[in-house]
């Protein structure tokens, strides 16, 4: 018994050093494989990081289109704001350009928390856009028929001219609802301006407006995504703001000058408790 521990004893260190002479052979299948999945691993990586920045650049230039855009409650003409608005969002449009030619071939979940911030905003900017021009909530459809490009690659079909092929960004319905839902926080500051400019209609087409997509995402519930649960929480709370201000409009508005409306509402917006969810 003893005489057999002994003879196992060394034939495992023996193996031990074989299998260690082996891992470090750079010929070894094991060695090679894993340098693939490296490879594969560091390919991976670099092109989140690469998507991570694209979604900066796409939430700044967002950003700063949805800053302009609550220009237009205080200019005499405010389509020329709502030109140069459009001409932004092309820009940004390009910007996710880059994110399809990034994606191209790949499987977008696997890479979608690095590009959904700013794909948010965007549907945030652009809703918020559409809202001002027509009165009205863009739709998913409209959304991704403008997010169709055209790139320089070889094999195109044949109604294009040589040299091009076309890619086409599909946003998530995820994504559309969390930008929708951040719109509705514009919207309220879009009140709040409008008031402070001598505009008392703007606040109840508003309130209506609200209502609608607070019922909408009230029809949704839990069956949605989880990040739905919380937006629904700042949407009633602009929603709350902006109806404080339409009874406060149709109460004691004739009471108020109108330069003073909007310091009265900023007062009262600060007392308002959060609904509870």
């Amino acid at each position: 018994m003893s005489k057999r521990e002994g003879e196992g004893g060394p034939r495992k260190n023996t193996d031990t050093v074989q299998d260690r002479d082996a891992s470090n052979n750079p010929s070894s299948p094991v060695i090679a494989a894993f340098k693939v999945f490296q490879q594969e691993l560091d390919t991976k990586h670099d092109k989140y990081e690469r998507l991570v920045k694209i979604s900066r650049d796409v939430t700044i230039e967002s950003k700063r289109t949805i800053f302009l855009l609550h220009r237009v409650t205080s200019v005499p003409d405010p389509e020329e704001i709502l030109n140069e608005a459009e001409v932004k969002l092309d820009g940004v449009r390009q910007k996710i350009g880059q994110i399809a030619e990034e994606l191209r071939g790949e499987d977008i979940h696997q890479f979608h928390r690095a590009f959904t911030p700013g794909i948010q905003e965007y549907v945030e900017a652009v809703s918020f856009l559409h809202y001002i021009r027509h009165r009205s909530l863009i739709s998913l459809e409209e959304i991704n028929a403008r997010l169709v490009f055209m790139r320089a690659e070889k094999g195109s079909a044949e109604a294009l001219p040589p040299g091009t092929q076309v890619l086409t960004f599909h946003v998530t319905p995820s994504d559309y609802l969390l930008g929708v839902a951040d719109l509705t926080g514009e919207l309220m500051r879009m009140c709040i301006s409008s008031v402070g400019n001598g505009d008392i209609d703007t606040p109840f087409q508003l309130s209506q407006f609200l209502r609608q997509i607070h019922d909408g995402f009230s029809f949704i519930g839990n069956t949605g995504p989880y990040e739905v649960s919380k937006k629904l929480h700042t949407l009633r709370q602009s929603l709350g703001k902006v109806e404080d201000a339409c009874y406060t409009l149709r109460v004691r508005g004739s009471e108020i000058p109108k330069h003073m409306l909007a310091d009265v509402f900023s007062s009262r917006g600060t007392l308002i408790d959060p609904e509870e969810v």
